[in-house]
């Protein structure tokens, strides 16, 4: 008898998007579970359908062999299912201690006893490896202890069924391997856990089966020790998939697209994020930008689209000073951007996907006359984007909002690629996507170069920056720490800058 049960579930949104089809899932209690598939494939809809965030048209579910009814979050947390979301649920203002017992709060007469919560998590940090100071401001953690805290809110509501949305998403290599070593602590105590990953690598290193979905029905379901990594993306798209490859010859480096002279800018709290950054984007070249996030990423991408003001420095674009420009007059002199957070600054998830794709263009006459849209001449380009850019939706009238995290990505791409930029900023381009939707990001990313586009490419995934880079500057406490010329890089030597070793300790 499976510890889980799904049988035949069944879920469609309003406007006929079908997100699960008569869908069967079966875990064993103690294992790592997989669930994988193309964005779209359903795999968030059967785990809020689990975590009681949505409500099942049809199908069944069991938990040690007894049917239940899973009505809200609160209804699963009583039976011990807990869920990690791909992006935190935690009050940054609050302590770790404060945001783990939330709701849970031991109780000293009418007041809470602050001594007895930062003892219980301080004791389950100790008992599970998940290092956290209990007293610690959330908002002061890096983006792997605040996962941690999230894992610990899920222990201190003895959760014994643990589903993990996309878990190494925004973590370096190190934490991923931190990561690890917990879930196999936890599932050595007879925990059990779900892992929904686009990274087929992951389910191979940590999972002992798979469960695969294909727009909204199951594709497949396996040992992973019998399986491959192919067969997985074979199951996930319903076709072999390729790597995308940078091709090998060097970029001449000779036009200089995009330089940032003795950049100085301070953070929301007024403190120096960064410090005499200076570099050069060249035309026809991929510059990756690698580093532990929290590191300067976050105010550099915002500076160079012109959301944060610099306190020093200069930005110059084709020659021309950007410095003092405003985000419409970048983007009209060649600056395209693919934002880091698309649902908050990428997309308007109540708007339809024609009304975001014309959402930088409005004013062009192709858009508009006199002070009126063109509504149809709108409508038709966007049909025309959807057709060429793969997006999987009914019609362009469609809410952005009910669209896969890899489909709204693809709006995104359609909308900043639709005239060829100077320069393309894609800050976290792949996070959340999916192999087939990844290896599409990439693709765009390698036609740009190939047409002498800049391409800065800023992620938190480092073989996305080995891939695709040729060269790899690395931040490091609003520094550059280094720069890697082309190709001259590995993972271990990134990795290492990355936590802030120079090439001598990284030789020791």
């Amino acid at each position: 008898m499976a510890y889980l049960e799904m049988r035949g579930i069944t879920k469609t949104f309003p406007g006929g998007v079908l997100a699960n089809s008569n869908v069967d899932l079966s875990v064993e209690q103690g294992e790592i579970h997989a669930l994988v598939g193309e964005n779209g494939a359903g795999k968030s809809t059967l785990m809020k359908i689990l975590y009681g965030m949505e409500h099942p048209d049809a199908g069944t579910i069991k938990l040690n062999g007894q049917p239940v009814h899973i009505a809200s979050p609160q209804t699963a947390i009583q039976l011990g299912i807990g869920m990690v979301h791909q992006h935190f649920q935690l009050i940054p203002s609050l302590t770790v201690a404060e945001n783990v017992a939330l709701g849970y709060e031991p109780q000293r007469g009418l007041l809470v006893d602050e001594a007895a919560m930062r003892e219980r998590v301080a004791q389950l940090s100790e008992t599970f490896g998940l290092r956290a100071d209990p007293s610690a401001r959330v908002a002061d953690l890096s983006v792997g202890i605040q996962q941690r805290v999230e894992i610990l809110k899920l222990l201190y509501r003895d959760a014994k069924l643990l589903i993990l949305d996309e878990p190494t998403a925004v973590l370096t290599p190190q934490e991923v391997d931190d990561l690890f070593a917990v879930l196999r602590r936890l599932v050595g105590e007879g925990r059990t856990a779900i892992f929904i990953t686009h990274k087929l690598y992951e389910v191979m290193n940590i999972c002992q089966r798979a469960t695969v979905l294909r727009r909204g029905q199951v594709a497949g379901d396996v040992n992973v020790a019998e399986s491959s990594a192919a067969e997985l993306a074979h199951m996930m798209v319903g076709r072999e998939v390729q790597a995308s490859f940078l091709p090998e010859e060097v970029p001449e480096q000779t036009e200089e697209r995009l330089v940032v002279r003795a950049l100085d800018v301070a953070d929301e709290r007024g403190l120096p994020a960064l410090k005499q950054i200076s570099f050069t984007l060249f035309a026809g070249e991929i510059l990756g930008i690698a580093g532990v996030e929290g590191n300067g990423q976050h105010e550099l991408i915002e500076t160079l689209i012109g959301n944060r003001k610099a306190a020093a420095g200069d930005i110059l674009l084709n020659g021309q000073a950007l410095t003092n420009l405003s985000v419409r007059e970048r983007r009209t002199r060649g600056m395209a951007i693919i934002p880091e957070d698309r649902n908050r600054e990428g997309l308007s998830k109540n708007m339809l996907i024609w009304e975001n794709l014309v959402a930088d263009s409005y004013h062009q006459p192709s858009a508009s006359r006199q002070g009126f849209l063109r509504i149809g001449s709108i409508r038709r380009t966007a049909q025309q984007l959807i057709r060429q850019y793969d997006i999987r939706t009914p019609s362009e009238n469609v809410e952005v909002g009910t669209l896969s995290g890899g489909n709204a990505q693809k709006i995104i791409i359609a909308r900043e690629l639709e005239h060829t930029p100077a320069i393309l900023i894609a800050a976290q381009p792949t996070r959340g996507l999916d192999i087939g939707a990844a290896r599409f990001v990439h693709e765009q990313m390698i036609a740009l170069r190939a047409a002498g586009v800049g391409v800065l490419l800023i992620s938190a995934d480092l073989d996305e920056l080995l891939a695709l880079s040729d060269r790899i500057a690395v931040l490091f406490e609003g520094r550059i720490l280094k720069t890697f010329g082309h190709k001259a890089f590995t993972r271990e030597l990134v990795g290492m800058t990355m936590a802030g070793k120079t090439e001598s300790e990284n030789a020791q």
